[in-house]
């Protein structure tokens, strides 16, 4: 038996979709020489690219430098025949400086490590110092030295402005206070030319002061004007005013305005007496002041009462093998301070030694 197959007619709708052929796209193919040129452009571009930024950097940094330089910061090499110390009294007193000579080993062995400062000079004429005369000095004495022109040119900051008295005064002061580098005498005679120089706005001593020592305390500021008083009284008769401590300039300063003859008497001391030592001089003006060192200021010391005749204390300084001696003498007393350490002598030659003192004493 035949199975028949049966037959559906299905109405498929129709595909009208469009089918894309696939595009081949086409590569542009450059020559060798082309492709060098391409990537030749590229590097050029890429370096005037950093160029520009590094011109730019420098750019700023020669504005800054000029900048820092034209505000005194930057440090050039000055001509040592061109800086000048006209125009100040300098704060050095005279006298010989027993520090120089180690500082210009050192300034010869490691340089300088802390440059002057200079302001120029109207009309260009070379610099005007401002601080450092010390570092100047030490520098002109190893030029001197030399003969090779080894030591033409000193370190400087090149201060910006115009030289102005009262302000030269003032930062040469300002810097030395703050080093603490100057004594009190100095710093008095430094108010004294400050007075003295037409050149400021202060007339006196008082103003001078003020204004010089602005930042100082006043205490300290009253010391300068004692030791600017005694300056005034009997500076002409000292060798060696830097060496009065404080203390005894403010006690002789307070004797000699209560007991203005005193000026006299010291002058008398001292006339004449060129070979004396820093000691001596120390002990004439402690005894005028009536104080021992390391005691406080006292007045005008008061004579001795009937029966104890003559001083009831003496001082004086003297040099020995151990190095400076200083001898305190009073009633019942005999005091001797040096540099030793007696306590490592042994006792028995230790009062050996006492008794022959005492003994050659009478």
């Amino acid at each position: 038996m035949t199975r028949k197959r049966r037959m559906f007619d299905i109405d498929m709708p129709e595909d009208t979709t469009a089918v894309e052929e696939p595009q081949v796209r086409s590569v542009e193919r450059r020559s060798p020489m082309a492709s060098a040129i391409a990537e030749n452009a590229d590097a050029l571009k890429e370096r005037r690219s950093q160029a520009d930024a590094i011109r730019a950097e420098n750019d700023a940094l020669a504005h800054e430098f000029v900048a820092l330089r034209e505000a005194g910061h930057v440090v050039q090499a000055v001509p040592l025949e061109d800086v000048h110390t006209y125009m100040l009294a300098r704060e050095r007193m005279p006298g010989e400086d027993d520090e120089l000579e180690n500082l210009v080993t050192s300034i010869r062995d490691i340089g300088l490590s802390n440059p002057i400062r200079v302001l120029p000079r109207p009309g260009g004429d070379g610099f005007e110092l401002v601080q450092g005369f010390r570092r100047l000095s030490a520098y002109k004495a190893l030029h001197a030295a030399d003969g090779q022109g080894g030591w033409d040119n000193i370190p400087a900051l090149v201060m910006p402005g115009a030289p102005d008295i009262a302000g030269l005064y003032r930062r040469m002061v300002d810097e030395n206070v703050i080093r603490r580098d100057l004594s009190f005498a100095e710093m008095a005679r430094a108010a004294q030319n400050f007075a003295a120089d037409p050149g400021t706005p202060a007339n006196d001593i008082k103003r001078a002061v003020a204004a010089l020592f602005e930042s100082a305390p006043y205490s300290k500021r009253n010391y300068i004007r004692s030791f600017a008083f005694l300056l005034d009284e009997i500076g002409g008769e000292l060798a060696f005013p830097n060496e009065i401590p404080r203390a005894l300039g403010v006690s002789l300063a307070r004797v000699l305005r209560d007991q203005p003859q005193v000026a006299k008497r010291i002058a008398a001391d001292l006339k004449g007496w060129d070979n004396r030592s820093v000691a001596d001089e120390l002990d004439v003006l402690r005894r005028y002041a009536g104080e021992d060192e390391g005691e406080a200021p006292a007045p005008v010391k008061k004579p001795a009462k009937t029966g104890q005749g003559g001083r009831t204390k003496t001082t004086f300084h003297m040099a020995s093998t151990a190095g400076q001696v200083k001898c305190t003498a009073s009633q019942g007393r005999l005091e001797i301070k040096v540099d030793r350490d007696f306590s490592a002598i042994e006792r028995a030659r230790l009062e050996q030694a006492i008794a022959s003192l005492i003994d050659g004493l009478g």
